[in-house]
């Protein structure tokens, strides 16, 4: 597609769905929204819409896939035919739901505390029902919630969110039309406590310069995307006392 034929993402210093620059989508999150799981999120991101569940620890199977001195996880994510018009979004896996089934694993294998669980496998499903642009940053940050919700340790709860570049401005969370026509996009997960990042990967191309304002914007926005989750766990938190009358 041609420059000429791009729509005009940014008028008059907003973007086009109002926002400016560093603004998030309105997020909502939910804990334990699944029954027979043993830990669950939905995540409203923008217009995306998510679930994560998680299962275990149980035991590795086959057998040849466990390790004796840790658990292993077990990351499916995956687009409902009826998320996405786009060929991403039709049903059974592909290229793109492989690659961030591997990436979100990796992400929390840098936070979950494995070695308790040796020889188990810990099943993680990441399910978009309506997708909007950034699915890979708001499914790793519902599954956080979820992997919270569920009681298996981990040494910190990782978001993570998208930043884009659209000209020369840098934009934060980018939706579906600035995703699509953007010069680049570099979707981060981070961990709060410690600052460090667990995931990151580019499409397009920025400078030296750009990545690193990419990431402080990234940080600083993760400060309320890590208020969103805590809040989420403590509203599961009491509803769970309250419905035990403890």
């Amino acid at each position: 597609m041609s420059g000429s034929d791009k729509p005009e993402l940014i008028i008059n210093g907003k973007r086009l769905d109002g926002r400016g620059m560093d603004e998030l989508r309105d997020i909502r999150i939910e804990a334990k929204v699944i029954k027979n799981a043993i830990g669950s999120a939905y995540i409203e991101w923008g217009n995306n819409k998510i679930l994560a569940g998680v299962y275990g620890p149980k035991e590795a199977l086959p057998k040849h896939v466990s390790d004796p001195e840790r658990a292993i996880i077990k990351c499916r994510y995956a687009m409902s035919p009826f998320s996405s018009l786009e060929e991403h979004g039709r049903t059974g896996p592909n290229r793109r739901s492989t690659e961030i089934s591997k990436v979100t694993k990796e992400t929390f294998e840098n936070v979950m505390l494995l070695e308790q669980f040796p020889g188990s496998e810990i099943d993680l499903f990441i399910d978009v029902l309506q997708a909007d642009g950034g699915t890979r940053a708001a499914g790793i940050t519902a599954a956080a919630v979820a992997l919270a919700s569920s009681g298996i340790p981990m040494s910190d709860i990782p978001y993570a969110v998208s930043v884009g570049k659209v000209g020369s401005e840098l934009v934060l969370d980018m939706n579906k039309i600035e995703d699509n026509y953007s010069d680049a996009d570099l979707p981060l997960s981070i961990s709060p406590r410690t600052g460090d990042i667990l995931l990151l990967q580019m499409d397009g191309n920025m400078t030296k310069e750009e990545i690193k304002r990419a990431i402080e914007m990234a940080k600083k926005a993760g400060q309320k995307i890590s208020d969103i989750q805590k809040a989420a766990l403590k509203l599961s938190y009491e509803r769970t006392l309250e419905k035990y009358k403890i």
